[in-house]
Protein backbone atom coordinates (compact mmCIF):
# COMPACT_ATOMS: atom_id res chain seq x y z
CA UNK A 1 0.00 0.00 0.00
CA UNK A 2 2.79 2.43 1.09
CA UNK A 3 6.14 1.44 -1.43
CA UNK A 4 4.92 -1.21 -4.07
CA UNK A 5 5.22 0.21 -7.83
CA UNK A 6 4.30 -3.06 -9.73
CA UNK A 7 6.62 -6.66 -9.88
CA UNK A 8 8.64 -6.21 -12.78
CA UNK A 9 10.75 -3.18 -11.12
CA UNK A 10 11.70 -4.89 -7.78
CA UNK A 11 12.91 -8.12 -10.22
CA UNK A 12 14.88 -5.29 -12.13
CA UNK A 13 16.67 -4.53 -9.12
CA UNK A 14 17.96 -8.20 -8.82
CA UNK A 15 19.83 -8.06 -12.00
CA UNK A 16 20.94 -4.41 -11.29
CA UNK A 17 19.13 -2.90 -13.73
CA UNK A 18 18.74 0.93 -13.28
CA UNK A 19 15.70 2.47 -14.39
CA UNK A 20 15.75 5.72 -15.90
CA UNK A 21 12.83 8.61 -14.66
CA UNK A 22 11.12 8.13 -18.03
CA UNK A 23 11.60 4.22 -18.16
CA UNK A 24 9.85 1.40 -16.52
CA UNK A 25 10.00 -2.41 -16.25
CA UNK A 26 8.08 -5.12 -17.43
CA UNK A 27 7.66 -8.95 -16.68
CA UNK A 28 8.70 -10.64 -19.83
CA UNK A 29 7.64 -14.22 -19.43
CA UNK A 30 7.82 -16.74 -21.94
CA UNK A 31 4.86 -18.29 -22.51
CA UNK A 32 3.48 -20.63 -24.83
CA UNK A 33 -0.32 -19.13 -26.55
CA UNK A 34 -1.74 -21.72 -28.71
CA UNK A 35 -3.47 -21.18 -32.26
CA UNK A 36 -6.62 -20.54 -30.62
CA UNK A 37 -4.98 -17.74 -28.34
CA UNK A 38 -5.48 -19.85 -25.19
CA UNK A 39 -2.91 -19.61 -22.90
CA UNK A 40 -1.33 -23.28 -22.17
CA UNK A 41 1.60 -22.86 -20.48
CA UNK A 42 2.77 -19.44 -18.51
CA UNK A 43 6.50 -20.76 -17.85
CA UNK A 44 6.66 -21.67 -21.72
CA UNK A 45 7.83 -25.06 -21.11
CA UNK A 46 10.11 -23.95 -18.49
CA UNK A 47 13.41 -23.32 -20.32
CA UNK A 48 16.80 -23.35 -18.35
CA UNK A 49 18.68 -20.22 -18.01
CA UNK A 50 21.02 -20.56 -20.87
CA UNK A 51 17.77 -21.03 -23.52
CA UNK A 52 15.75 -17.96 -21.78
CA UNK A 53 19.40 -15.93 -22.21
CA UNK A 54 19.51 -16.78 -25.57
CA UNK A 55 15.87 -15.85 -26.66
CA UNK A 56 15.93 -12.36 -24.99
CA UNK A 57 19.55 -11.85 -26.93
CA UNK A 58 17.48 -12.74 -30.07
CA UNK A 59 14.71 -10.44 -29.24
CA UNK A 60 17.32 -7.13 -28.56
CA UNK A 61 18.81 -8.24 -31.73
CA UNK A 62 15.54 -7.53 -33.71
CA UNK A 63 13.19 -5.66 -31.60
CA UNK A 64 15.59 -4.05 -29.49
CA UNK A 65 15.44 -0.18 -29.77
CA UNK A 66 12.71 1.91 -27.89
CA UNK A 67 12.97 -0.90 -25.54
CA UNK A 68 15.44 -3.53 -24.02
CA UNK A 69 15.43 -6.95 -23.45
CA UNK A 70 17.22 -8.12 -20.18
CA UNK A 71 18.05 -12.37 -19.08
CA UNK A 72 16.70 -13.31 -15.64
CA UNK A 73 16.09 -17.04 -14.98
CA UNK A 74 13.92 -19.56 -16.58
CA UNK A 75 10.85 -18.44 -18.36
CA UNK A 76 10.95 -15.09 -16.25
CA UNK A 77 12.75 -11.95 -17.94
CA UNK A 78 12.47 -8.18 -18.22
CA UNK A 79 11.59 -5.73 -20.66
CA UNK A 80 12.60 -2.17 -20.38
CA UNK A 81 10.40 0.39 -22.14
CA UNK A 82 8.82 4.04 -22.26
CA UNK A 83 7.15 5.13 -19.22
CA UNK A 84 4.38 6.31 -21.43
CA UNK A 85 3.21 2.56 -21.41
CA UNK A 86 2.80 2.67 -17.59
CA UNK A 87 -0.82 2.97 -17.80
CA UNK A 88 -1.54 -0.36 -19.77
CA UNK A 89 -3.95 -2.53 -18.20
CA UNK A 90 -2.46 -6.32 -17.91
CA UNK A 91 -3.03 -9.52 -16.79
CA UNK A 92 -0.68 -12.10 -15.21
CA UNK A 93 -0.08 -14.96 -17.31
CA UNK A 94 -0.58 -17.23 -14.61
CA UNK A 95 -4.15 -16.13 -13.71
CA UNK A 96 -5.51 -17.53 -17.29
CA UNK A 97 -3.91 -20.52 -17.96
CA UNK A 98 -6.42 -23.11 -20.12
CA UNK A 99 -7.66 -19.15 -20.87
CA UNK A 100 -8.14 -17.07 -23.62
CA UNK A 101 -4.85 -14.55 -23.47
CA UNK A 102 -6.33 -11.52 -22.58
CA UNK A 103 -4.20 -8.82 -24.60
CA UNK A 104 -3.15 -5.23 -22.89
CA UNK A 105 -5.05 -3.02 -23.32
CA UNK A 106 -5.15 1.02 -22.56
CA UNK A 107 -2.29 3.72 -22.43
CA UNK A 108 0.35 1.60 -24.41
CA UNK A 109 -1.59 -1.49 -24.97
CA UNK A 110 -1.16 -1.40 -28.77
CA UNK A 111 2.54 -1.04 -28.83
CA UNK A 112 2.79 -4.08 -25.76
CA UNK A 113 0.17 -6.17 -28.37
CA UNK A 114 2.15 -5.13 -31.24
CA UNK A 115 5.65 -6.14 -29.46
CA UNK A 116 3.94 -9.40 -28.39
CA UNK A 117 3.13 -10.48 -31.80
CA UNK A 118 6.25 -9.56 -33.25
CA UNK A 119 8.32 -11.70 -30.67
CA UNK A 120 6.41 -14.70 -32.11
CA UNK A 121 8.52 -14.81 -35.58
CA UNK A 122 11.88 -14.19 -33.27
CA UNK A 123 10.87 -17.36 -31.32
CA UNK A 124 10.46 -19.41 -33.75
CA UNK A 125 13.65 -19.66 -34.57
CA UNK A 126 14.77 -21.30 -31.22
CA UNK A 127 14.58 -24.64 -30.15
CA UNK A 128 11.96 -23.74 -27.49
CA UNK A 129 8.24 -24.39 -26.35
CA UNK A 130 7.66 -20.72 -25.88
CA UNK A 131 5.57 -19.40 -28.73
CA UNK A 132 5.70 -15.51 -27.95
CA UNK A 133 6.57 -13.12 -24.54
CA UNK A 134 4.18 -12.01 -22.60
CA UNK A 135 4.51 -8.46 -20.84
CA UNK A 136 3.24 -7.38 -17.56
CA UNK A 137 3.81 -5.93 -13.74
CA UNK A 138 5.05 -2.83 -15.15
CA UNK A 139 5.88 -0.44 -12.81
CA UNK A 140 8.93 2.53 -11.72
CA UNK A 141 11.72 1.60 -9.38
CA UNK A 142 10.02 1.62 -5.55
CA UNK A 143 12.00 3.50 -2.91
CA UNK A 144 12.22 1.35 0.24
CA UNK A 145 13.35 1.72 3.39
CA UNK A 146 16.87 -0.31 4.47
CA UNK A 147 15.67 -3.32 6.00
CA UNK A 148 18.08 -2.80 9.31
CA UNK A 149 17.08 0.92 9.64
CA UNK A 150 12.94 -0.33 9.64
CA UNK A 151 13.43 -3.69 12.25
CA UNK A 152 17.07 -2.63 13.66
CA UNK A 153 18.69 -5.82 12.27
CA UNK A 154 21.14 -7.37 9.95
CA UNK A 155 19.96 -9.76 7.57
CA UNK A 156 20.07 -12.05 4.48
CA UNK A 157 17.87 -14.03 1.88
CA UNK A 158 18.51 -16.30 -0.34
CA UNK A 159 16.10 -17.41 -3.27
CA UNK A 160 16.29 -18.49 -6.91
CA UNK A 161 13.27 -15.81 -8.07
CA UNK A 162 14.36 -12.49 -9.22
CA UNK A 163 11.27 -10.76 -7.33
CA UNK A 164 12.13 -12.08 -3.93
CA UNK A 165 16.33 -11.56 -4.59
CA UNK A 166 15.02 -8.02 -5.71
CA UNK A 167 12.99 -7.28 -2.23
CA UNK A 168 16.34 -8.20 -0.55
CA UNK A 169 18.57 -5.69 -2.99
CA UNK A 170 15.81 -2.83 -2.72
CA UNK A 171 16.27 -2.88 1.15
CA UNK A 172 19.73 -3.25 1.17
CA UNK A 173 19.47 -7.75 2.66
CA UNK A 174 22.53 -9.88 1.84
CA UNK A 175 21.60 -11.08 -1.20
CA UNK A 176 23.43 -14.78 -1.66
CA UNK A 177 24.18 -16.97 -4.95
CA UNK A 178 22.93 -20.49 -4.39
CA UNK A 179 24.73 -23.05 -7.03
CA UNK A 180 22.05 -25.26 -8.39
CA UNK A 181 19.27 -22.59 -7.20
CA UNK A 182 16.36 -22.92 -9.84
CA UNK A 183 13.10 -21.73 -8.74
CA UNK A 184 12.22 -24.77 -9.99
CA UNK A 185 11.28 -28.92 -8.52
CA UNK A 186 14.97 -29.47 -8.94
CA UNK A 187 16.38 -26.50 -6.79
CA UNK A 188 19.58 -26.92 -4.16
CA UNK A 189 17.49 -27.24 -0.96
CA UNK A 190 20.74 -28.05 0.93
CA UNK A 191 22.26 -25.40 -0.48
CA UNK A 192 19.78 -22.60 0.76
CA UNK A 193 20.36 -24.40 4.12
CA UNK A 194 23.32 -24.13 4.32
CA UNK A 195 24.19 -20.58 3.58
CA UNK A 196 21.04 -19.29 5.74
CA UNK A 197 23.40 -21.27 8.39
CA UNK A 198 26.43 -19.20 7.16
CA UNK A 199 25.24 -15.90 7.13
CA UNK A 200 24.23 -16.13 10.79
CA UNK A 201 27.21 -18.14 12.02
CA UNK A 202 29.02 -14.95 10.03
CA UNK A 203 27.00 -12.63 12.30
CA UNK A 204 23.52 -12.03 10.65
CA UNK A 205 21.09 -11.52 13.04
CA UNK A 206 18.13 -12.80 10.55
CA UNK A 207 17.97 -14.81 7.06
CA UNK A 208 15.07 -16.01 4.75
CA UNK A 209 15.28 -19.11 3.07
CA UNK A 210 12.92 -18.80 -0.30
CA UNK A 211 11.60 -21.85 -2.31
CA UNK A 212 9.46 -21.71 -4.88
CA UNK A 213 9.01 -25.49 -5.93
CA UNK A 214 5.58 -25.87 -4.21
CA UNK A 215 4.17 -22.60 -5.54
CA UNK A 216 5.68 -23.75 -9.13
CA UNK A 217 3.78 -27.00 -8.65
CA UNK A 218 0.10 -25.40 -7.67
CA UNK A 219 0.25 -23.34 -10.67
CA UNK A 220 0.71 -26.93 -12.83
CA UNK A 221 -2.00 -28.53 -10.44
CA UNK A 222 0.44 -30.75 -9.48
CA UNK A 223 -0.52 -32.59 -6.22
CA UNK A 224 2.29 -35.10 -6.24
CA UNK A 225 5.31 -32.13 -6.66
CA UNK A 226 3.38 -30.10 -4.04
CA UNK A 227 3.82 -32.76 -1.70
CA UNK A 228 6.88 -33.74 -2.85
CA UNK A 229 7.95 -30.24 -2.31
CA UNK A 230 6.80 -29.85 1.37
CA UNK A 231 8.42 -33.10 2.07
CA UNK A 232 11.58 -31.71 0.28
CA UNK A 233 11.08 -28.75 2.63
CA UNK A 234 10.77 -31.26 6.01
CA UNK A 235 13.58 -33.40 4.97
CA UNK A 236 16.79 -31.64 3.66
CA UNK A 237 15.88 -27.79 5.08
CA UNK A 238 14.68 -28.03 8.01
CA UNK A 239 15.76 -31.22 10.00
CA UNK A 240 19.41 -30.47 9.82
CA UNK A 241 18.48 -26.37 9.99
CA UNK A 242 17.27 -26.91 13.56
CA UNK A 243 20.54 -29.18 14.37
CA UNK A 244 22.61 -26.09 12.85
CA UNK A 245 20.89 -23.13 15.20
CA UNK A 246 21.06 -25.19 17.96
CA UNK A 247 24.84 -25.01 17.82
CA UNK A 248 24.50 -21.02 17.59
CA UNK A 249 22.57 -20.44 20.83
CA UNK A 250 18.69 -19.64 21.20
CA UNK A 251 17.05 -19.13 18.08
CA UNK A 252 13.37 -18.28 16.40
CA UNK A 253 11.76 -19.53 13.14
CA UNK A 254 8.91 -18.30 11.38
CA UNK A 255 7.71 -20.74 8.54
CA UNK A 256 5.14 -19.90 6.00
CA UNK A 257 3.72 -19.48 2.61
CA UNK A 258 4.25 -16.27 1.05
CA UNK A 259 0.98 -16.98 -0.44
CA UNK A 260 -1.91 -19.60 -1.39
CA UNK A 261 -2.00 -21.36 -4.61
CA UNK A 262 -4.22 -23.69 -5.05
CA UNK A 263 -3.72 -26.86 -6.98
CA UNK A 264 -7.65 -26.65 -8.03
CA UNK A 265 -7.53 -23.05 -8.97
CA UNK A 266 -3.82 -22.88 -10.50
CA UNK A 267 -3.29 -19.57 -9.74
CA UNK A 268 -2.50 -16.58 -6.49
CA UNK A 269 -5.87 -16.63 -4.61
CA UNK A 270 -5.99 -13.89 -1.23
CA UNK A 271 -7.04 -16.90 1.36
CA UNK A 272 -5.01 -16.54 4.23
CA UNK A 273 -2.19 -18.74 4.79
CA UNK A 274 -1.13 -20.47 7.91
CA UNK A 275 1.94 -19.76 9.81
CA UNK A 276 3.95 -21.64 13.02
CA UNK A 277 6.29 -19.69 15.05
CA UNK A 278 8.77 -21.71 17.07
CA UNK A 279 11.01 -20.35 19.98
CA UNK A 280 13.87 -22.90 20.83
CA UNK A 281 14.17 -21.23 24.57
CA UNK A 282 10.01 -21.68 25.01
CA UNK A 283 8.47 -24.69 25.50
CA UNK A 284 4.81 -25.29 25.08
CA UNK A 285 1.85 -26.89 23.13
CA UNK A 286 1.86 -27.01 19.26
CA UNK A 287 -1.04 -26.62 16.61
CA UNK A 288 -1.81 -28.13 13.42
CA UNK A 289 -0.16 -26.29 10.71
CA UNK A 290 -2.61 -26.66 7.72
CA UNK A 291 -5.38 -24.20 6.40
CA UNK A 292 -7.79 -26.35 8.63
CA UNK A 293 -5.38 -26.43 11.72
CA UNK A 294 -5.61 -22.65 11.66
CA UNK A 295 -9.55 -21.72 10.17
CA UNK A 296 -10.52 -21.01 13.50
CA UNK A 297 -8.24 -18.17 14.27
CA UNK A 298 -8.40 -14.25 13.15
CA UNK A 299 -6.04 -13.90 10.16
CA UNK A 300 -2.53 -11.30 11.18
CA UNK A 301 -1.97 -8.95 8.82
CA UNK A 302 1.39 -10.52 7.08
CA UNK A 303 3.24 -7.00 7.15
CA UNK A 304 3.52 -7.58 10.75
CA UNK A 305 4.97 -11.09 11.10
CA UNK A 306 8.42 -10.26 11.02
CA UNK A 307 8.23 -7.22 13.57
CA UNK A 308 6.40 -9.95 15.70
CA UNK A 309 9.30 -12.08 14.90
CA UNK A 310 12.09 -10.19 15.77
CA UNK A 311 10.57 -8.09 18.65
CA UNK A 312 9.31 -11.32 20.55
CA UNK A 313 9.50 -11.57 23.78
Amino acid sequence: AVHHTGRAPIEAASMGLELAPDQIAFRCNLVTVGDDGTMLDFTGGHPDRELGRRAMEALQGELGGDVSFHPGVGFRHILVAPDAWLGATCIPPHDITGSPAVAPVGPGGPELCALMERSRAVLAGLPMEATQIWLWGQGRRPDLPAFRDHHGVEGGIVSAVDLVRGLGRLTGLDVVDVEGATAWYDTNYEGKRDAALAGLEAGADLYVIHVEASDEAGHAGDVDEKVRSLENWDRRILADLVVGLDGLGPWRMLILPDHATPLVKRTHTRDAVPYVAVDSARVGPGGRYTEAGVAHLEPEPGHGLLASLIGAS
